[in-house]
């Protein structure tokens, strides 16, 4: 178990992995639910189109996504592999990025 994932766990979290290649694009799109992602290896820059926000994560940041976040990706030059659990909608009240070491 990597220590993104260990650290998942011991927050009670059950996560799923997922990756991607260099440069490929997740569109805008909600969740009726609240999802962490931790950013296991490469990078991924998160774009909140409604705020007009970036979120870049690197290996070992965390990423809590409140539901009905309407959010974009785009995957680093390396690709990236992440972690993802998803909660029960009013998890969290807003969308908090944590660098790695901080959570």
């Amino acid at each position: 178990m990597t220590d993104v994932a260990a650290r998942l766990v011991a927050a009670g979290l059950d996560a799923a992995a997922w990756s991607n290649g260099p440069g490929d694009r997740y569109g805008a799109h909600e969740h009726a639910y609240d999802k962490v992602i931790a950013v296991e290896s490469g990078s991924i820059r998160f774009d909140l189109p409604d705020s007009a926000a970036s979120v870049p994560l690197a290996a070992g940041d965390r990423l809590e996504l409140s539901a009905g976040t309407r959010h974009a990706a785009l995957v680093g030059p390396h690709g990236v592999t992440c972690l993802e659990a998803h909660l029960p909608a009013g998890a969290f009240s807003r969308v908090t990025r944590q660098a790695a070491g901080e959570w």
